[in-house]
């Protein structure tokens, strides 16, 4: 399962998604978010499916690659469909044991439900395959720049957001490495019900959340040798500018968002 989580990882390749700017691939990932909120019918959907798709092919990341990274979150799927389909009331009933229930309210709802979040998590990973840490940090420090009016500490909060998503790839292959040294001295994680595997986890968290530890303050030290300090003031390698891909992306994103709402009121 380690190897499935992909999620944070930067997927090297020349594409136009990859080439945008980082605040493009920002907004059009909080729009497309949003839209799947916004969708209440199969025509809805069945058009974000699509605008996925094309944008999936313009970046040149596999789709295995992409799918890959359903699996880990494939039990919380499975209960969201579950509570959806079960305890959800509407009509026509179709079977009822007490407290359970499945009607035609609650297929829909759980069909729509478990749509939503593969292309949710399909759509919000494909972000960071395209986008270096790098890149979404100083994306994230410029889009969210007006917040400094509010006194918030925008640049902190991107490097931290930066450094999660760097650390994320790192304590997986840690996590693994942990998983066979433990499973070579006689450690079982796939046999027994769900109460024995969460107990032979205990020897896998303790040194996965010391080496973190240990990671994180190696870490904190040179930022600190190397003078590093946040806030207003810095300067760029390379300063972000918008190019005319970034302009026919937000011309797009408008376009996808009054063809959503119109399949949506109209439909």
């Amino acid at each position: 399962m380690m190897k499935d989580i992909t999620w944070g990882q930067y997927y090297p390749v020349e594409s136009t998604i990859h080439n945008l700017d980082p605040r493009t691939k920002l907004m059009g990932t909080m729009v497309y978010i949003i839209s799947l909120f916004i969708a209440n019918n199969l025509a809805c959907y069945l058009l974000g499916i699509v605008f996925l798709a094309a944008v999936i092919h313009l970046s040149r990341v596999p789709l295995s690659y992409i799918t890959r990274g359903l699996k880990p979150i494939a039990a919380l799927l499975l209960i969201s469909v579950l509570f959806n389909m079960f305890l959800t009331s509407g009509e026509p009933l179709y079977w009822q044991w007490k407290l359970l229930k499945i009607t035609g309210t609650g297929l829909r709802q759980a069909f729509y439900m478990g749509l939503r979040l593969i292309l949710l998590i399909m759509g919000s990973s494909l972000m960071t395959f395209t986008t270096t840490p790098t890149s979404l940090t100083d994306g994230l420090e410029k889009g969210l720049r007006f917040l400094n009016i509010f006194h918030v500490p925008v640049q902190e909060v991107a490097m931290m957001m930066s450094i999660a998503l760097r650390f994320i790839p790192i304590l997986t292959e840690e996590t693994d490495k942990i998983q066979k040294a433990q499973m070579a001295r006689g450690a079982d994680f796939e046999n027994g019900n769900i109460i024995a595997r969460a107990k032979a986890m205990i020897p896998l968290l303790v040194p996965l959340f010391i080496s973190a530890w240990r990671r994180a303050t190696d870490l904190a030290m040179a930022m600190e040798a190397r003078c590093y300090h946040g806030g207003s003031g810095r300067t760029k390698m390379f300063p972000l500018e918008y190019k005319q891909a970034d302009r026919m992306g937000y011309g797009i994103l408008v376009l996808y968002l009054i063809a959503l709402c119109l399949l949506r009121y109209l439909l």
